[in-house]
C-alpha cells in the first residue's frame, strides 16, 4: 500500500482547550477511512486540520510526501488538492445541478462543464438532473450532487463531514453503502468524520474511534466490533453488556453464565475479578437450556427481535431472537452463551 497523507503526532489547540493531541494515522492510496467519536472527541478539529481549515501546534500533515502543515506553516486549503463533502451540502441555490458540480472548475469549456456534469451524475446515480435546482432534490439526492461536486476536479484526496446527518436514519445506512461503492468505482482516497457507527461500519475500509482527541484504535470494522482495545472501545461500538466473573486461569472465566474459554491469554493473576462483554449475538435462544431468563423488554427489529432479559442473579443481557420466536413480557425463556470472542477487562 502507498501512502497517501499521513499525520504526524499533530496537535491543535483552541486556546488552551486541547482539540487533538499526539494524533497519528496513515491513508493509503484507494482507501475509505473514517474518525468516529462522540461530540467533542476532536474529529471534526483533526479533518479540519487536514483540509487547511485549522492550524497544527506541533506535528506535521502530509499528502504524498509534501508538507501541509506543519507549526508556523499552513498551505491554503485551496492548494490542497482536496474536495470537500460538508453536513449541509454547501450547494449554491441559483445554481443548477450542472453548474453546482462544475462550481470551481476553470479554463474548461461550457461544453467540457457539461460532459463532466453528466458522466458525473451518471456516476452517482441522477442521470438527467442537470438542469435543476438544489431545492427541488431531496436531501439524499443533494448530498449525491455535493459528492459529484467534490469528485469533479480529481482531488487527491475527499474530505466528507458528517455528510448523512441531517438525513433520515434508514436514508442514512443506504446512503453510506451506496457512497462507498461509488468512491470504490473511482479509485478515490477519502476520510469520513461520523459520531454514527453504522455508517462508518457501511463506509469505512478502516475506523479510528476518537476519544478525548487521541484514536484509542485504528482497525477494522469487524475488530472493533470482536476485538475492542479497551473499555471506552467495547463500551461505544455496538451494544452489550458486562458480565461480572473470575478468572480461572489465563484465557478461562467463570460467570453466571457458566465457564467461558476464548483464545486470548490474560496475564491476571488467577482469581481476579473480571468484567466480560457480552454481545447480543452471544447470547443463544434455546428452549432446551437449563438457563432461563425473564423477558423484560423487546424492540421488534423486523427480522430479528431485540430482547432484555433479566438473569436469575438480577443481571441483564440482550439477545436477538428470530422474529417468529415471539415472547411476551414476563415469560422466561431459556438460553445459553455462545461466544466466539472473549473480551474481558479488568474489573
Amino acid at each position: 500500500m502507498t501512502t497517501l497523507l499521513e499525520l504526524k503526532n499533530i496537535e491543535c489547540r483552541y486556546g488552551d482547550l486541547v482539540a487533538v493531541r499526539n494524533l497519528s494515522m496513515q491513508v493509503g492510496e484507494g482507501d475509505l477511512v473514517c474518525l468516529l467519536g462522540p461530540s467533542g472527541c476532536g474529529k471534526s478539529t483533526a479533518l479540519r486540520a487536514i483540509a487547511g481549515f485549522e492550524p497544527v501546534v506541533s506535528g506535521a500533515i502530509e499528502l504524498g510526501g509534501v508538507t501541509l502543515s506543519r507549526p508556523g506553516f499552513m498551505l491554503p486549503p485551496e492548494k490542497r488538492h482536496m474536495g470537500m463533502v460538508f453536513q449541509d451540502y454547501a450547494l449554491f441555490p441559483h445554481l443548477n445541478v450542472s453548474d453546482n458540480i462544475c462550481f470551481g472548475l476553470r479554463g474548461l469549456t461550457k461544453k467540457a462543464h457539461q460532459e463532466i456534469a453528466t458522466r458525473l451524475l451518471g456516476v452517482v446515480g441522477l442521470e438527467g438532473l442537470e438542469q435543476r435546482y438544489p431545492h427541488e432534490l431531496s436531501g439524499g439526492q443533494q448530498q449525491r450532487v455535493a459528492l459529484a461536486r467534490a469528485l469533479a476536479p480529481k482531488p487527491a484526496l475527499i474530505l466528507m463531514d458528517e455528510p448523512f446527518s441531517n438525513l433520515d436514519v434508514d436514508l442514512r445506512e443506504r446512503l453510506s453503502t451506496e457512497v462507498r461503492a461509488i468512491l470504490k468505482s473511482q479509485g478515490s482516497t477519502a476520510i469520513l468524520v461520523t459520531h454514527d457507527q453504522h455508517e462508518a461500519f457501511a463506509l469505512g475500509d478502516r475506523i479510528g474511534v476518537m476519544s478525548e482527541g487521541a484514536i484509542l484504535q485504528w482497525d477494522t470494522p469487524y475488530n472493533l466490533y470482536h476485538e475492542p482495545a479497551n473499555r471506552f472501545v467495547a463500551d461505544f461500538i455496538g451494544q452489550g453488556v458486562f458480565l461480572r466473573g473470575r478468572l480461572l486461569s489465563e484465557n478461562t472465566i467463570l460467570t453466571e453464565l457458566g465457564v467461558i474459554q476464548g483464545k486470548h491469554a490474560y496475564d491476571w493473576p488467577r482469581g481476579a475479578t473480571v468484567e466480560l462483554l457480552v454481545r447480543p449475538d452471544d447470547i443463544i435462544h434455546d428452549d432446551a437450556a437449563e438457563m432461563r431468563a425473564e423477558v423484560i423488554h423487546k424492540a421488534f427489529k423486523g427480522a430479528e427481535i431485540m430482547y432484555t432479559l433479566r438473569l436469575p442473579t438480577g443481571s441483564q443481557v440482550l439477545s436477538l431472537f428470530p422474529s417468529h420466536h415471539n415472547h411476551a413480557l414476563g415469560e422466561k425463556v431459556g438460553i445459553k452463551l455462545d461466544v466466539d470472542h472473549v473480551v474481558a477487562f479488568r474489573g
